[in-house]
């Protein structure tokens, strides 16, 4: 068992993984971000506006969800990116789920705000991990020494 353990981790190392974290939530944001870019977001407007914030902070969604996911993906400003990513969450999870933020769905039995909060959780322990070796981050970091 342990000689597959060591194969393993010659294999799964921790920068690879850091890589596969920073792909797949950047992806996955991207998809909402492409929908928001190509049907308007009218929808994030109408939840700022009921919460009594300026219209103009729905055009972040823009940024959270289709800028800092390309940075995310080549690995450059990882840390601050990923600090804006966990921010646009938490905002949606505010806008869109205040009301119902300990309700469970009956579907699932999970929490409604699981999305929002699973990306949150996600983009935040990026910001603790760094991009790791596969980005443009670390490439600064070599001419910087």
């Amino acid at each position: 068992m342990m000689y597959i353990e060591n194969k393993l981790a010659q294999y799964l190392t921790a920068e690879s993984g850091k890589l596969l974290l920073r792909l797949s939530i950047a992806i996955l944001i991207l998809f909402h971000g492409f929908k928001k870019f190509s049907y308007g977001i009218s929808g994030v407007k109408a939840l700022v506006f009921k919460a009594g914030l300026p219209e103009f902070l729905a055009y972040g969604v823009y940024m959270g969800e289709l800028i800092i996911p390309f940075l995310l993906i080549v690995g450059l400003f990882t840390r601050l990116s990923a600090i804006i990513l966990s921010t646009t969450m938490m905002a949606a999870m505010y806008l869109a789920f205040s009301d119902k933020f300990l309700i469970l769905d009956a579907k699932t039995g999970g929490p409604l705000i699981e999305l929002p909060l699973f990306y949150f959780l996600v983009s935040l322990s990026i910001a603790f991990l760094g991009a790791g070796k596969y980005s443009i981050d670390s490439k600064f970091q070599h001419y910087q020494k």
